[in-house]
């Protein structure tokens, strides 16, 4: 049951949110992708495919907890494809240098004098337990801001533009297989439906 949680979730937060935002604005000088257009191939088919033994871990339990996140997926997975997946730091080459716009939820790492966010993760969703581990570093992008902005609402989903990069970054918080030099970032809205 929880394999389809988790299944579920990752194809809802992956596809859902970012298909009902095709651009509308053809001649945008970004191009609007998914997360898993991030992801190589053989990175998705392994999270698509959680080990069974994550069914029997009780929602909320001590096991669960992200605290206990790695090393329980490391004893449970040992070196399966699934916990490479979920510390993979390979990229899709052709993203690199490339203008792209993205929603996603903005993680803080650095505030300036007046606690403007000027570098953070972007991230496709939270993860706090096991069931729902955090993204795997190709699934996380390391963003760089000219001019800090305030970030109200951390919970709150953000469309955010500018140029993509493959560049790992390594920090305390979390490592990025993929970098963003920002120029825009606006609240998340679905656009107006044509129906």
């Amino acid at each position: 049951m929880m394999k389809k949680l988790f299944v579920s979730l990752f194809l809802a937060v992956s596809f859902a949110m970012p298909a009902t935002a095709i651009s509308a604005d053809k001649e945008s000088q970004y191009q609007t992708i998914e997360w898993v257009d991030l992801l190589p191939e053989e990175d998705l088919n392994a999270l698509m495919e959680p080990p069974e033994s994550l069914d029997d871990i009780e929602d909320g339990s001590e096991e669960d907890q992200l605290s206990s996140q790695l090393t329980q997926a490391l004893e449970l997975a040992g070196d399966s494809r699934y916990q490479q997946a979920l510390v993979s730091t390979i990229i899709r080459p052709e993203y690199n240098d490339r203008k792209v716009r993205m929603p996603g939820f903005i993680v803080p790492i650095t505030l300036d004098k007046d606690q403007n966010v000027t570098e953070f993760f972007l991230v496709p969703y939270f993860g706090a337990c096991i069931h729902v581990p955090p993204p795997p570093p190709n699934q996380i992008i390391f963003s760089k801001l000219k001019t800090g902005i305030k970030i109200e609402n951390i919970y709150e989903a953000y469309w955010v533009e500018g140029t993509l990069s493959t560049t790992l970054t390594e920090n305390e918080m979390a490592t990025s297989a993929y970098a963003f030099t920002v120029d825009k970032v606006v609240p998340y809205e679905e656009p107006l439906s044509l129906e």
